[in-house]
């Protein structure tokens, strides 16, 4: 059987979605179902149990030689939040004790790190593991992210496999439920069939235009590819990057979702909030040589390739994946 952790989550239920595509159909979901608001996101999808978060490894003791894989991406991803216990116990504790399972049962594993770890990228975007020391998140929840990958690189005994995935910008289906929390894409299709305009965040540092402060977008079909990848493959156990390796400016996205809605683009410049400006990212963009070398050759969506779909195939008709 397949554990998938954050199961009713936006980029969780889409792998469970494509491992049902796979013919996987021997799959435990894990959440927290008490949060109604996501409970869409796993309709039609074929699992064997639903176990709740708080349940999952007194559940596994008598499942535990059952259980094949695990894809942990369940965590606290908030970046508003602040309060450190929460982030403690959900992503660095619960972690911890993911890990031990999957060492102690010889499970191969893939978690979900994050590029906040990378902070304000003083040191790049290159997912070597003698620079995670180093790194300088910007809130709690970067650095609950960056704890476990510290804690992960002092663990002598591991899992047969293992692999931590840090996810850069991620958009697509079935992230309704996420709030301010969603994605830049589905802020601008929900502005733009409003307002048919789109206001972005004027740049205050010399070196960027507006609108041209730059990410990595990554569409979140590439991101359970690469997921099903690993589990096949079972490549070198580590840290792996997961973005496009291509930096896209937030003004391309936001002509993108225009062009992908039929409409000329209109749009304005906001200041940032002061509070959050001597944190604000001006450029963030993964290396992408670990995977590559690791054998994952598929090309990626290109930025208007992943909003033309994600808006006509899914936004427009309030579709799930």
């Amino acid at each position: 059987m397949i554990i998938v952790t954050g199961a009713a989550g936006f980029i969780s239920s889409c792998l469970v979605g494509e491992l049902n595509r796979k013919g996987f159909k021997n799959i435990v979901v894990v959440d927290d179902f008490s949060k109604t608001e996501k409970s869409a996101n796993l309709e039609g999808k074929e699992i064997i149990a639903k176990v709740p978060r708080s349940d999952f490894f007194k559940w596994a003791e008598d499942f535990k030689s059952e259980i094949e894989f695990v894809f942990h991406l369940g965590a606290r991803t908030d970046t508003t939040e602040f309060d450190k216990s929460i982030f403690d116990e959900l992503n660095v504790e619960y972690s911890q004790k993911m890990w031990n399972l999957c060492t102690d049962e010889n499970i191969p594993l893939v978690y979900a790190s994050s590029a906040a770890t990378y902070g304000l990228g003083e040191f790049g975007y290159d997912d070597n593991h003698e620079v995670i020391q180093k790194l300088k998140p910007l809130n709690p929840y970067g650095e609950s992210k960056n704890d476990f990958d510290k804690w992960v690189m002092q663990q002598e005994k591991q899992p047969p496999f293992w692999a931590g995935l840090k996810f850069f910008n991620v958009y697509g289906p079935n992230e309704y439920h996420k709030g301010r929390m969603a994605s830049v894409i589905m802020h601008a299709f929900n502005q733009i069939g409003e307002t048919n305009a789109m206001k972005l965040f004027a740049s205050h540092n010399p070196d960027y235009k507006d609108g041209e402060q730059l990410r990595d977008f990554i569409y979140v079909k590439d991101l359970v590819a690469v997921c099903l990848f690993l589990m096949d493959q079972k490549a070198e156990s580590g840290l792996y990057n997961l973005g496009t390796g291509t930096a896209r400016s937030f003004k391309d996205l936001a002509i993108a979702t225009f062009k992908a809605l039929g409409l000329e683009p209109a749009i304005s410049y906001i200041p940032t909030p002061e509070d959050i400006r001597d944190k604000y990212q001006y450029f963030t963009e993964a290396n992408m040589d670990k995977l590559r070398a690791n054998g994952y050759d598929k090309d990626f969506y290109t930025l208007e390739d992943g909003v033309e779909d994600y808006v006509n195939n899914y936004l427009k008709g309030h579709n799930y994946l």
